[in-house]
């Protein structure tokens, strides 16, 4: 059965950058995955009485936004088609609308379709942030969260955030496919950030996966008085590892990660791709 990966696409008021287009595809042909691309324009309900068209141009306004928004959806899908044909990798397209509020939510409904989102993580731009968490915390399957990076590396080595819990047990089966293409893994546990289920957890996971034939080993580090997540993150890298596996969870008011409360150390300073299991 072939993976079925999904990317939704922002373009207004922020767009995806282009390096989406390398990235995604990227990961698309390293998984032999089918991938949809879904751009989600905007709407602006015209709301404007006749004294906001005299004074505003309120719907001309409104008319611009909208085709910008179009444009940039066309451009990016453009883009997408050109990646694919070069890897190769099987593409479908489509185009949708939602007002700027419920982008990120018709991102997430139409994610809930697929196996694994691919979710571009640009700096500094905050629809395609939105729409990103929509996603991981609202579709109830794994994301990709991809930095801005114009050079893709092949992911050979993955790093999994342990700490025992059943979202970090979740993380790792959904990263399943990612497992069993890597040549190493290293799973990471953060000594003295706070208690954890077992002692040995980490060997126990690593000793796990080498009885299913992978090769893993266990890895005790300090955060050095960085953030969590930037600990995660550096000593990930420091390995070689390009990808790190990570359990959450996190609802409409508070979104944390499990592991050390490192949410906003990773979504403000992502370093690497990281694979995010709700």
């Amino acid at each position: 059965m072939k993976s079925q990966a999904f990317l939704p696409l922002a373009t207004y008021p922020d767009s995806n950058s282009d390096v989406i287009a390398s990235n995604a595809t990227a990961i698309a042909a390293y998984l032999d995955a089918d991938l949809h691309a879904e751009v989600i324009n905007a709407h602006i309900p015209d709301v404007s009485n006749v004294m906001s068209r005299l004074l505003l141009k309120l719907p001309e306004l409104i008319r611009e936004a909208e085709a910008a928004s179009r444009q940039r959806g066309e451009h990016l899908l453009e883009r997408i088609r050109e990646e694919a044909a070069r890897r190769p990798v099987s593409l479908t397209t489509g185009v949708s609308s939602a007002t700027l509020a419920l982008i990120g939510e018709a991102a997430a409904i139409e994610a809930r379709y697929f196996d694994i989102s691919l979710l571009g993580w640009e700096t500094d731009n905050p629809t395609s942030r939105a729409t990103a968490e929509a996603v991981m915390f609202g579709s109830g399957r794994p994301a990709i969260l991809l930095p801005e990076t114009p050079a893709f590396e092949p992911i050979d080595h993955v790093a999994i955030a342990w700490d025992g819990s059943r979202v970090a047990a979740r993380a790792v089966a959904d990263a399943k496919p990612f497992l069993e293409r890597a040549s190493k893994i290293t799973v990471l546990t953060i000594v003295g950030e706070k208690p954890i289920m077992e002692g040995n957890g980490a060997e126990r996971l690593a000793a796990g996966l080498g009885k299913r034939g992978l090769t893993a080993e266990a890895a005790s580090i300090d955060a050095d008085e960085r953030p969590v997540g930037i600990g995660l993150q550096s000593h990930a890298i420091e390995r070689g590892a390009n990808l790190l596996v990570m359990g959450g969870y996190g609802h409409s008011v508070v979104r944390d990660f499990v592991l050390g409360g490192a949410t906003e150390d990773v979504l403000d300073d992502l370093r690497l791709p990281v694979l995010f299991s709700h």
